[in-house]
């Protein structure tokens, strides 16, 4: 993750407020925060990494019951991914490690765990709603990540030889980056601290 003042900008305009009025901040850590609390929460999901450009602007994450450690120089994300998954691996080297965006707001604990279920062992992603994206890429126990996220990542983790998640999962496919997306996942059903800071804004900022 890059720090909350930083990422995910085209859902500033998300908060129904004027330029300048702040929030974007509190909306990007409420995104990763219930995210968050429901990987923490699925069946068979037994350590929560957050790998963070500045973990001191992610500290609170820590409470979901997440760890947060910095990303040690990485490019881009996907060698931020492979930082996270060198850490994990250095405690089981067998487990199998994913890789989960951190704008899932609608996220249910119990199709998380479904998907690791169907993946079965597998090297596997679950694509994005639109089908071009990627919001879980799994490892089989003990094998590479090789994660391939990026414009195009479906098709990407595809011809790497990662199997296609078939469940229907809504709440894992409805990743957040634009005001239209977050629409979509406040119809899934928001999680709380997202639908918190959104009641918030709009309140503060509806006209008087």
């Amino acid at each position: 993750m890059k720090p909350p003042r930083s990422g995910k900008s085209r859902l500033r305009a998300a908060l129904g407020c004027p330029p300048g009025t702040g929030g974007h901040a509190d909306l990007v850590r409420a995104l990763a925060a219930d995210t968050l609390r429901a990987a923490t929460a699925a069946a068979g999901v037994r350590r929560v990494v957050v790998v963070a450009t500045d973990p001191g602007a992610l500290a609170e994450l820590r409470d979901t019951g997440a760890e947060v450690i910095g990303e040690c120089g990485a490019r881009d994300l996907n060698a931020a991914l492979r930082v996270g998954e060198r850490f994990l691996r250095s405690a089981d080297p067998g487990g199998v490690v994913g890789a989960l965006q951190a704008d899932l707001p609608a996220l249910r604990p119990e199709e998380l765990a479904a998907a690791v279920a169907e993946a079965s062992g597998r090297r596997a992603f679950a694509a994005d709603r639109h089908g071009t994206g990627t919001t879980l890429l799994l490892s089989a126990p003990g094998g590479p990540l090789d994660p391939r996220f990026g414009a195009g990542s479906a098709r990407a983790h595809t011809e790497s030889g990662a199997a296609p998640l078939l469940l229907p999962a809504p709440s894992l496919r409805g990743d957040v980056d634009t005001p239209g997306d977050l629409e979509h996942a406040r119809l899934l059903g928001l999680g709380e601290r997202t639908a918190a800071v959104l009641a918030l804004r709009e309140a503060s900022c509806a006209p008087r």
